[in-house]
C-alpha cells in the first residue's frame, strides 16, 4: 500500500485528509513542518501533502528542502492549501510541487491527480532501474512551436535505455530529437522520445526521454 505523508498544522484537516485516503494508502502524518522533513527521510513516502501557511517553518520551505535533498527530490509534493492555486500554483512548481489542491478539497480530482502520479510513478520503476548520473549532452531537433533549437544539458538520472534532464526548450510528449553524448569529442547517441515532463511550463522543466532505437550507439549504461 503505498504511503502518504501529510503535513499541516490544523489537526482537524489532517483528521479529515487521513479519514479520505486511509482506505486506499498507508497514512503518516504531522502538524509539525520541521518534523515532516524527518518523516520524509526516514519513511520515503510515496507521496506529500503539504500545507503552505505554518507557524516557524512554511510549506514553502518544506517544499524546497524536499525537492533539494537527493534523498527526496523524487517524492511528489501536492500542496493543498487555503490559498489561491492563482496565486500560489507556478512559484510552488518552480519549488518542486507536482500538484496545487485548493482548500476546501475537491477529493473526487485531487484523489484522481494523486492516484494517476503514483502510477506513473510504478510503471516508471518497472521499466527499469535508474541511476543517479550526470552526463552532459547536447539535444538537438525542433520544440513544440516548430522551431529548431540545439542546447547542451547535463542528465539527472540515467538507465540502459533513456534519462531525465532539464530542457529549456518547450517539448510536447512524443516528440523526438538527436541526443549526443559530450565525452571526448560529440558522440551520437540515437533517437530520443519525450515519455513525460515535470514542473511543465517553468525554468525548471525536466524531461524524461526514451531512446528509440533498442540500444543507444553510444551510452554510460550498457
Amino acid at each position: 500500500m503505498p504511503l502518504i505523508l501529510i503535513v499541516d498544522d490544523d489537526s482537524a484537516m489532517r483528521g479529515l485528509l487521513r479519514d479520505r485516503l486511509e482506505d486506499i494508502y498507508e497514512i503518516v502524518d504531522t502538524g509539525d513542518p520541521e518534523q515532516a522533513i524527518a518523516l520524509a527521510l526516514e519513511h520515503k513516502p510515496d507521496a506529500v501533502l503539504l500545507d503552505l501557511m505554518m507557524p516557524n517553518f512554511s510549506g514553502f520551505e518544506v517544499c524546497q528542502s524536499l525537492s533539494s535533498l537527493s534523498f527526496t527530490q523524487r517524492i511528489p509534493i501536492f500542496i493543498v492549501s487555503g490559498e489561491p492555486a492563482t496565486k500560489y500554483t507556478t512559484f510552488c512548481q518552480n519549488l518542486g510541487a507536482a500538484g496545487y489542491f485548493e482548500k476546501p478539497v475537491d477529493f473526487a480530482q485531487s484523489l484522481a491527480s494523486l492516484a494517476t502520479e503514483l502510477q506513473n510513478k510504478r510503471e516508471e520503476r518497472r521499466i527499469e532501474v535508474r541511476v543517479r548520473l550526470n552526463v552532459f549532452l547536447k539535444l538537438r531537433g525542433k520544440d513544440r512551436d516548430g522551431t529548431a533549437f540545439e542546447l547542451l544539458t547535463v542528465t539527472e538520472n540515467v538507465s540502459a535505455n533513456g534519462f531525465l534532464c532539464r530542457c529549456t526548450a518547450a517539448l510536447e510528449k512524443d516528440s523526438t530529437l538527436d541526443v549526443f553524448v559530450c565525452h571526448k569529442g560529440e558522440h551520437h547517441a540515437g533517437t530520443a522520445r519525450v515519455v513525460r515532463s515535470e514542473w511543465p511550463d517553468t525554468l525548471y522543466t525536466r524531461y524524461g526521454f526514451r531512446f528509440m532505437n533498442k540500444k543507444p550507439n553510444v551510452w554510460v549504461l550498457q
